[in-house]
């Protein structure tokens, strides 16, 4: 009962966002507050839900490469087989998210073209480095007596790292996927530059016209995405925990 208590918070989260991009018609009077002299101050150019879907599919796909990519390269090179392209991986993930992601998406418009893709590509390069991050933290964190250990007990190098090292290092590994994911939620919002339909448009539709209701519409859902999006991971996280203590 107090692990589904802990799922409260992500729910209230969730219905706070799902009311908002049902009901932000209902918040005119706040918005045109803010914005007076605007003649439209709801965005009215597409439908929030569908900017949610789109939000939402752009982020899933590019974490779900990031997360296959950063931890089976880290797993690759703690192995004994591949720890001399240890330095190569870290420099390459530190690279991708240093690497300002209106640059990655410049570069890859003139090869992929405008819309979702050099979205994906942008999220994930920038998304590697906490994960491939802490997966090297994980999996080296996991102590030699532990390995020896699963070595005497006759259990073959991938059962020790799928048994035993995976399972000890997965909180860390987690911790780095919820960063990775979380912040890929407000830098997908850039993809609006490109074509990428998502909850950005607001944002960039207020910039360029100069309406402050709508850059705070966009911000408010994205904001409230990404609050949705990490207490879920931190009730996953608290969940697992208690599984492990428990």
């Amino acid at each position: 009962m107090s692990r589904l208590r802990g799922l409260v918070v992500p729910l209230v989260w969730l219905c706070l966002l799902l009311g908002a991009c049902v009901a932000m018609d209902q918040l005119e009077p706040v918005f045109r507050w803010i914005e007076p002299d605007s003649r439209t101050v709801i965005y009215a150019r597409a439908d929030f839900l569908s900017l949610l879907g789109n939000h939402l599919l752009v982020v899933s796909v590019a974490g779900v490469l990031s997360i296959v990519i950063g931890v089976g390269a880290a797993i690759a090179v703690t192995r004994q087989w591949g720890k001399d392209f240890l330095p190569l991986v870290a420099q390459v993930a530190a690279i991708g998210q240093t690497f300002p992601p209106v640059a990655v998406l410049a570069l890859a418009v003139p090869v992929l073209g405008f819309g979702t893709l050099p979205v994906i590509v942008a999220l994930l390069l920038y998304g590697l480095l906490p994960i491939v991050r802490n997966t090297l933290a994980g999996l080296q964190g996991v102590s030699a007596e532990v390995r020896e250990a699963a070595r005497g007990m006759g259990m073959r190098p991938y059962q020790r790292l799928w048994l035993v090292e995976v399972p000890l290092a997965a909180p860390v590994i987690v911790a780095g996927i919820r960063t990775s994911i979380t912040i890929n939620i407000a830098t997908a919002a850039i993809g609006a530059t490109m074509g990428a339909s998502n909850l950005g448009d607001p944002i960039i539709s207020g910039i360029v016209n100069g309406n402050t209701a709508h850059v705070l519409q966009g911000a408010l859902l994205i904001a409230l995405l990404a609050l949705c999006v990490d207490s879920l991971f931190a009730w996953l996280q608290s969940a697992r925990s208690g599984i492990a203590q428990g």
